[in-house]
């Protein structure tokens, strides 16, 4: 139960960060605002591990495969094509294709185990569930 709090917390914070950076975006630069929220979100987590764990960041060099450690990249261009699409579609249908391109990745990753996810079996009820999701998709932005 906390788990499905804990998703629910991270996408309405995922959202309204989206607004806050679209908004922030119109008064600086896209890459500014970009560089900005990466840059605040550094402070924090260096802030929350001074406060809480203090373990080396040397076992960062442990991590195998390397690739791995591009998540931070890769964030920085999630905050860029976040305030785009929402700027583009509004807040509400960029985050019904956000969401729905995450679930279709998701899924397309345990499927086939890739990253070191563990291997699932694909289920049909899981796909006509998604296909069931784009055509709320559809609805939604129906004119």
């Amino acid at each position: 139960m906390i788990g499905l709090l804990i998703a629910v917390l991270s996408g309405a914070l995922m959202s309204i960060q989206g607004v806050f950076n679209t908004q922030v975006t119109k008064s600086s630069g896209i890459w500014v605002a970009s560089a900005f929220v990466q840059f605040t979100a550094l402070l924090v987590c260096l802030g929350a591990w001074l406060i809480t764990d203090r373990s080396s960041f040397g076992v960062l060099l442990k991590v195998e495969p390397k690739y791995m450690l591009l998540g931070g990249a890769i964030g920085a261009f999630i905050t860029y094509t976040v305030i785009r699409s929402m700027e583009m579609l509004g807040p509400a249908r960029a985050v019904l294709f956000i969401v729905v391109a995450q679930i279709l990745v998701a899924y397309v990753i345990e499927v086939f185990g890739w990253f070191g996810v563990e291997k699932q079996p694909l289920e049909w009820r899981k796909a006509i569930g998604m296909a069931v999701t784009v055509t709320g998709i559809c609805i939604f932005k129906w004119k």
